[in-house]
């Protein structure tokens, strides 16, 4: 592969990771890049797991063989059987210099190709997938080793060289600067749609998440609830305590929030701002959502500081009238909870279980369907004057 060509495809793979908008994409044009680099039929782009020891795969680019996926959930393999992997996971690098890749073939490390040792495991994968070739090169980020990049070749064709070794070091750190560019920009997203104090979603990300989820109700009527809360006797906490005791108790709501919420399948548990917390599911009935308000009121009237939660909320799977806007179910699970707080209730406060028509405000009053349908049934029939027809 000529020069010029080399230099096009490294331009072309930094332009494709710079114009990713999610890690996924980004780490799939790592991947496609590298290959089409390389002249390679295959690549893939892992991550090193410190806590668990294991090196993770995020994404298969190319001609898949049996069993491997795109992006695989559980493709991982402990660094233990890859004893050159340690090689540049034990700092190598961090005080400078270049991590070098290496070339390993179906019948072993590739004689002059910058093997750092032999990989039994590397082999048997080749042979077993049908490929001839590969060659790994580690990508080091802020002087750490961060994980590797695969390139491998089929049977048959040309064997990756000490040449490709070298620009496939070339590329690697052109991958480990768009991996720092999408660190950069998850992090400013996460940010975004986070509360700072807490860690838990912010109103940003609830508004966002309760449009798509209202959305996908008025299309095959998925159960949307929502319930908010407001963390009753802050305020005095802040002035007998201090603020930094205060946050202390946000911080222990949140968690409780956090972790209660995680029994509820797709649950997002957000700060909304002050004292006000709320929980988005999308899917669960609302008995199991109101069961989980139950579960929340009581253990947050067990927390050392404060006076409990005031707790309200509305559901789609209860008689709550038609949902027009996201903005509505809010108000209701809303006006639900400043009359759990009015009643000092010690369990949350459902919409549209009291028995009562539910209407907030400023909406028209709601005309009960057996007076609708006796208005539809006389409606054209001639008026009768005052005092009866005679």
């Amino acid at each position: 592969m000529g020069e010029d060509v080399r230099l096009r495809a490294v331009v072309e793979l930094a332009q494709a990771m710079a114009s990713a908008h999610t890690p996924n994409e980004s780490w799939r044009a790592a991947a496609l890049g590298a290959r089409d680099a390389l002249a390679g039929s295959f690549a893939a782009l892992s991550v090193w797991e410190r806590d668990l020891g294991q090196l993770k795969v995020l994404v298969n680019a190319g001609d898949l063989a049996e069993g491997e996926e795109e992006f695989p959930e559980d493709e991982s393999y402990p660094v233990h059987r890859f004893p050159e992997i340690a090689e540049f996971l034990h700092e190598r690098w961090a005080g400078g210099g270049e991590p070098n890749a290496w070339v390993e073939t179906a019948d072993g490390p590739a004689a002059g190709a910058g093997a750092p040792g032999y990989s039994h495991q590397r082999v048997a994968a080749l042979r077993r997938r049908r490929r001839g070739s590969c060659v790994v090169a580690p990508i080091v980020l802020h002087g750490r080793a961060w994980g590797e990049l695969y390139v491998a070749r089929p049977l048959g064709t040309p064997v990756f060289g000490r040449a490709d070794a070298d620009f496939a070091t070339v590329i690697a750190s052109v991958v480990a600067s768009g991996i720092a560019q999408t660190e950069r920009l998850e992090e400013v997203r996460r940010l975004a749609f986070t509360d700072p104090l807490t860690g838990l979603a912010n109103r940003r990300a609830v508004d966002m998440r309760l449009d798509e989820a209202v959305a996908l109700h008025r299309t095959d009527g998925t159960v949307v609830s929502l319930v908010v809360c407001d963390l009753n006797g802050l305020k005095r906490v802040n002035d007998t305590h201090g603020h930094a005791v205060g946050d202390r108790l946000l911080e222990r709501f949140g968690s409780l929030l956090s972790v209660s919420g995680a029994r509820l399948p797709g649950a997002l548990a957000a700060r909304l701002g002050g004292d006000e917390f709320c929980l988005l599911t999308v899917g669960p009935s609302a008995d199991e959502v109101v069961a989980f308000g139950d579960e929340l009121c009581r253990r947050a009237a067990e927390l050392e500081l404060g006076e409990g939660v005031a707790c309200g909320i509305a559901s789609t799977g209860d008689p709550i009238g038609p949902l027009k806007s996201a903005r509505r179910l809010f108000r209701l699970a809303d006006a639900a909870q400043y009359r759990a707080k009015a009643a000092r209730s010690v369990g949350p406060v459902v919409a549209g279980r009291d028995g009562g028509v539910v209407r907030l405000a400023d909406e028209p009053p709601q005309r009960p369907p057996a007076e609708a349908g006796e208005r539809r049934r006389f409606r054209g029939m001639p008026r009768v004057p005052p005092g009866g027809a005679c």
